[in-house]
């Protein structure tokens, strides 16, 4: 082989490694501090829609989110009209200290009368009984939400 032949593989074969480090490092830091977003607000000419009245607290509503597993069991949060993150960061609701857990892992929020669950991209998902939740879901009384080894139901 030429010389010139050597030098381009070589050029190449540096390029893709650098590639791959650009990209680990990518991964490390949406894990670490979250992926980033616009911050939301309302457009230029368009007026903010009006917050949705809250509901009346009904007999079937959840009150609560019980840890049932894991090693926050026991652990008692009382549910209000603010949403409920879930993970390993410091400012998250519910503070996972689990290696199966992604920093901001998942969110828990309250729409139309029903808590919904959602998976903000974490690298081991969440699970809402046994299926794997890929979009926004509503959580049913009892039913076991699972981050990594942490289990958590809502109840009354």
């Amino acid at each position: 082989m030429s010389e010139l032949t050597l030098l381009l593989i070589r050029l190449a074969f540096l390029a893709v490694l650098w590639f791959f480090v650009i990209a680990a490092v990518g991964v490390i830091r949406t894990d670490l501090f979250g992926s980033r977003t616009a911050p939301a607000g309302p457009r230029k000419g368009v007026k903010p829609a009006k917050p949705p009245a809250k509901p009346k607290n009904k007999k079937g509503e959840p009150r609560q989110l019980i840890v049932t597993g894991g090693p926050l069991q026991g652990t008692t949060i009382n549910l209000t009209e603010t949403p409920i993150t879930i993970g390993r960061a410091n400012d998250a609701t519910l503070v996972v200290t689990d290696d199966y857990a992604s920093s901001r892992h998942a969110r828990l929020f309250p729409q139309d009368g029903q808590w919904i669950v959602e998976d903000l991209g974490s690298t081991n998902g969440t699970y809402l009984d046994r299926s794997k939740v890929t979009r926004p879901t509503p959580v049913p009384l009892g039913v076991p939400i699972r981050v990594g080894k942490t289990v958590i139901e809502l109840r009354k």
